[in-house]
């Protein structure tokens, strides 16, 4: 008798061997259609697997995650099959899922076009209506080497010369394609029912520049058609909200090719940048930070101490002067550990938290550049905590609370937190590393809310928590962090005077929020569509005159508002006042006043938001009154 136990704890006997999809069809008729993969005993399996002993199993359908996966990966090779079904001359590479979808790597002599784009699309269609069953099978190398080469796939020969020779290999057919695969897949075809392909890319064959170009088709794939349908609204959305394009509209930053991966900020965009700088100011100011300024070049040497010029070389700026090598600064780490031992330290003078507006500079591949959210230079909200064991706990807790405020305060609801624990290659103690992640996690606990555990994904000095927030499109966005690290205090020779007079190294506790102010930035570029709430707007009010007789009226009222700190201008253009209101409606401009002869007379003003909505006429304290009041709620209540 096999004894299978399913997740919520019933066991089904079988007498004899039995495959996953036996089960599921003795569990119901539903089940078994809607059953795409398994896991036995915690590994990944096929419906066609078979069950000889006691097992613990879970069937896997496309509700799961996991099924989504295994949709995605068989629509890799649903791809692959209507590419050679199509053009027979096309040699295929490799097919992996991604986020979201798939991709699929070939070799043709000539580029794809959209017209093929939708014929292979259409071909897919075909193959899936045909359900076609997916069989798993097993080969030796020197067979499959002798099966591909016959085929006349050389990327595929390639492939399997790399793999050990005594490897079995799996292999998985639908119809006459075949291809080399872990899987698992889907039973059929007929499971893929909703995908679509969306752009073709050149790659370099294993990611070499100096191996040949292939040809990358992109492609997503969801469990139903309703899926697929929010995904790509959601990706129209995405493109409406492009922060580089909003960037441009509203005048806020531009980037060329002479500083490649380097902001130039215009006035609106600059105007953003001191606003935030000014809010994480305060906040530092008002949470016992002091802050500090480091050199952006420092010699080389330092970084190897720290262990950073090995860790990090590559992405590393470095130039050479007076015979000595320096390196434009990464990180701003081991300069904050430069500051900490100017002075005999004691344990009074811990914690001590030392801040900077650290500009950092670091290679990135041009390929992976990406507007705001991906550059070469950029500046964090960069913060250390020098600190004692001991205090480690109440540290990061006290960061937690500010991290959730700040967000809070920008408009972010939803944040998800995550412990990254130990991973296999460290430095330090088994003991610190206990004391740590308990401190960490009792942290974590104490906020009530649910959090995630990534074991193994820690620092190789510490363990971590991520702080990743959501946008208004359910977008994940990792900005914040704070990481234990028991490492370089110590390297860089960073030690305090303990109570008992001995000399210990403190725990350095890295720290940010934004993460960087130029992703920030683009990430509520995008949040916003550019319609800021109004204590981030760039430009507040604007007063606008219906003629020419309201115009010295008009500027007394803008005079008004600056002095109240507003940031104001006056639109005095001799234009119609409905092009004038549509104007800067459109730049997005929280309020728009309007005076005509009986504002005037009044000594009032007319209020418009950009939603179109009428305030009505108003005198001019109570406008500075609505003003004060809707930026004094930050982003937590969104004006207009």
């Amino acid at each position: 008798m096999i004894n299978i136990t399913l997740p919520d704890g019933s066991v089904r006997g079988f007498a004899d061997a039995v495959t996953v999809m036996q089960v599921a069809e003795s569990i119901g008729a539903g089940l078994a259609k809607a059953a795409l993969a398994a896991r036995v005993d915690g590994v990944l399996v096929d419906t066609s697997h078979t069950i000889g002993s006691d097992a613990n199993l879970s069937i896997i359908t496309g509700r799961d995650a996991e099924g989504l996966d295994v949709i995605r990966h068989s629509c890799a090779h649903l791809m692959a099959n209507a590419v050679k079904n199509l053009f027979p001359d096309v040699q295929v590479t490799i097919g992996p899922v991604i986020e979201n979808g798939f991709y699929y790597d070939f070799a043709f002599s000539r580029p794809f076009t959209p017209e093929d784009l939708a014929s292979i699309e259409r071909e897919m269609e075909r193959l899936a209506a045909s359900d076609i069953r997916v069989e798993r099978s097993l080969m030796s190398r020197s067979e499959a080497v002798a099966l591909f080469e016959s085929m006349g796939e050389h990327y595929k020969v390639e492939i399997l010369e790399s793999i050990p020779a005594d490897q079995a290999l799996s292999f998985y057919r639908q119809g006459d394609f075949i291809d080399l695969c872990r899987g698992p897949h889907v039973p059929a075809t007929s499971h893929i029912k909703a995908f679509k392909l969306m752009s073709v890319a050149g790659a370099y064959w294993r990611g070499d520049s100096r191996n040949a170009m292939l040809q990358r088709i992109y492609g997503t794939a969801w469990g139903d058609q309703k899926a697929l349908k929010a995904y790509l609204h959601l990706l129209e959305e995405a493109e409406r909200r492009d922060h580089r394009k909003i960037g441009k509209k509203l005048d806020l930053f531009h980037l060329q090719e002479e500083a490649p991966g380097m902001v130039f900020w215009h006035p609106n965009g600059w105007t953003i940048y001191q606003i935030i700088r000014r809010y994480m100011q305060d906040l530092w100011k008002e949470n016992g930070y002091k802050e500090i300024n480091t050199p952006q070049l420092v010699d080389y040497s330092l970084w190897e101490k720290s262990g950073h010029a090995q860790k990090f070389k590559d992405e590393m700026f470095s130039v050479e002067s007076d015979n000595r090598m320096y390196a434009i600064k990464p990180m701003n780490c081991p300069c904050h550990v430069q500051v900490f031992n100017q002075g005999l330290k004691s344990y009074r003078d811990l914690p001590l938290r030392l801040a900077e507006f650290g500009a950092c500079h670091r290679y990135e591949p041009s390929g992976s550049m990406h507007g705001l959210m991906r550059v070469r230079s950029f500046t964090q909200d960069d913060a250390h905590i020098f600190c004692a064991p001991e205090d480690i706990q109440v540290e990061v807790s006290n960061f937690i609370k500010l991290v959730e405020r700040v967000y809070n305060d920008f408009g972010f609801t939803e944040v998800a937190l995550k412990l990254s624990t130990r991973p296999v290659n460290r430095v330090g103690a088994d003991e610190i590393w206990d004391e740590a992640e308990q401190a960490l996690e009792t942290a974590l606990n104490a906020t009530g809310r649910p959090w995630d555990l990534q074991p193994g994904e820690g620092a190789f000095y510490g363990p971590k928590i991520e702080f990743t927030l959501k946008d208004c499109m359910g977008r994940p966005r990792q900005c914040g962090t704070i990481q234990v690290d028991f490492s370089m205090p110590g390297r860089l020779g960073a030690e305090y005077v303990a109570e008992d007079n001995s000399r210990r190294v403190p725990v350095m506790l890295h720290r940010a929020i934004f993460g960087s102010f130029e992703r920030f930035i683009g990430i509520l570029i995008e949040h916003y569509e550019g319609s800021f709430p109004t204590w981030l707007a760039p430009l507040q009010v604007v007063v606008l005159n219906i003629t020419d007789k309201q115009s010295a009226y008009c500027a007394d009222v803008a005079k008004s508002l600056q002095n109240n700190g507003f940031r104001c201008e006056v639109d005095l253009r001799n234009e119609k006042i409905g092009f004038k209101i549509r104007e800067h409606t459109i730049q997005r401009v929280p309020y728009l006043l309007v005076a005509g002869d009986k504002e005037v007379e009044a000594g009032t003003i007319s209020v418009r938001d950009r939603t179109g909505k009428d305030w009505g006429v108003m005198p001019i304290d109570a406008v500075i009154q609505l003003l004060s009041k809707d930026a004094a709620t930050l982003g937590r209540v969104q004006a207009g």
